[in-house]
């Protein structure tokens, strides 16, 4: 079995502290074989978003925002059953809660600024507009 491939780095030099981590394994459905039965290959990662000092008060405030219908007394809870071995599933819900984080974490996107359309523009799509009413009204047989 492989090592755990480093921290988990949500974004910049903030990364997934290792001891705040709570895994639990039980057994997963899907595929397995023989092996099956006696397998603890599902993984649920547990992650204490309220109590963790990993976080920039700023970035932790903002996840608990964003998370909160996900969160279960300020945890947050990640689950992985795709894969047979417990250790890709482990890698799995490493990589889920990681990237749930920075996305929770990210800065609110800016403001839009509303543009003006140049006077312009709005005049040619009129007198274009106006030019195809003529050309319809022309269609129609009777003379005015």
């Amino acid at each position: 079995m492989g090592v755990m491939s480093g921290p988990y780095v949500i974004r910049g030099s903030v990364s997934l502290p290792e001891a705040e981590l709570m895994w639990r394994f039980s057994r997963s459905s899907g595929p397995g074989g023989q092996h099956v039965n006696t397998s603890d290959s599902r993984v649920e990662l547990r992650f204490d978003l309220a109590a963790t000092e990993a976080l920039p008060q700023v970035w932790k405030e903002r996840a608990l925002q964003r998370l909160e219908n996900r969160l279960v007394g300020g945890v947050v809870v990640v689950r992985a059953s795709e894969h047979r071995s417990q250790w890709r599933n482990r890698e799995t819900a490493l990589v889920r809660l990681a990237s749930l984080l920075a996305e929770a974490t990210a800065p609110p996107p800016k403001p839009r600024r509303r543009t003006k359309i140049p006077r312009g523009i709005n005049e040619r799509r009129l007198r274009e507009k106006k030019q195809r009413g003529e050309t319809k009204r022309g269609r129609s047989g009777r003379d005015w």
